[in-house]
């Protein structure tokens, strides 16, 4: 059977991927001072990029309404089931209002198959899992039996961050200024993780570059000691050339059967800041 794949503003796809498989993206909210844009839509990268460095303080975000899913969702033909691949709702209220979308649509059309998968992750993580979706689809897997594989595979899913600079951090005020002031200084570079719950938390402090994506690439092997037969996914704020050689260590030392390599979403480079990576990947 046939479905339509849905995906949230917190996933970072290929415009490539997107259009080869028919993937429908509602995208989230950026705010610039008063003024607010549909990432993907009327906020292209380049120019993302270009006002979050210009601007002092760090654009907001906020996720797509009860609405923007309802009508994301109605444009799909009512005999068309529906999958839709969320992000992790610890950090953001897209998968609620998902949900709630939904049930809107369900009030008037009581037949629709509509399901919605809270993933646990962002980024590369959640285009590791539409690369499962797709395989799957690809081996005429049945719809309800895609859905629950992804069910479990977002519980094996690993998501690691490395970040380039606290500049971001300290804008959006999840870092106070003498902190950062002191990691800056001390050239700290952050190592953090996606928990179980989906929320992100710090799991190294690392002093330069060099030695953070060292130990980024060296933390895979705490969770699986060889990617054969896997598919390694990563996305990078703006440093592709810094992502293709941390790729070329992870395929030297893991050996991955499939590599995704995407440009990372105005969401998560709010936070991240240019020069962020995250990798993600099924677990043993």
């Amino acid at each position: 059977m046939d479905f339509q794949l849905v995906v949230d503003g917190g996933a970072d796809l290929t415009q490539e991927t997107i259009e080869r498989f028919n993937i429908k993206v509602v995208p989230l909210n950026i705010h610039f001072d008063d003024t607010e844009y549909k990432a993907g839509e009327d906020l292209d990268i380049d120019t993302f990029y270009r006002k979050m460095s210009e601007s002092e303080e760090l654009p907001k975000t906020s996720a797509s309404s009860p609405n923007d899913f309802y009508h994301a969702f109605k444009e799909v033909d009512q005999d068309v089931p529906i999958l839709m691949l969320a992000l992790t709702k610890n950090l953001s209220a897209t998968y609620q209002n998902a949900v709630l979308g939904k049930e809107m649509l369900l009030d008037e059309e009581t037949e629709r198959k509509i399901e919605i998968i809270n993933t646990k992750t962002a980024s590369s993580g959640i285009a590791l899992l539409v690369n499962e979706v797709i395989k799957l689809k690809m081996n005429q897997v049945d719809f309800h039996d895609i859905a629950e594989k992804i069910k479990v595979y977002a519980e094996k899913t690993t998501t690691l961050f490395s970040l380039k600079t606290v500049e971001n951090l300290i804008k959006g005020g999840r870092l106070d200024r003498m902190r950062g002031a002191i990691a800056k200084t001390l050239n700290i570079k952050l190592l953090m993780k996606a928990s179980d719950e989906g929320t992100i938390e710090v799991t190294e402090k690392v002093r330069g570059e060099k030695k953070a994506l060292r130990r980024l690439v060296e933390q895979i092997g705490e969770y699986s000691k060889s990617l054969e037969g896997k598919t390694i996914a990563m996305s990078h704020s703006n440093c592709e050339e810094k992502a293709r050689k941390v790729l070329a260590s992870i395929r030297e030392k893991y050996n991955p059967d499939e590599e995704i390599l995407v440009e990372m979403g105005p969401l998560i480079a709010t936070h991240a800041g240019e020069g962020g990576l995250v990798i993600s990947f099924l677990e043993d």
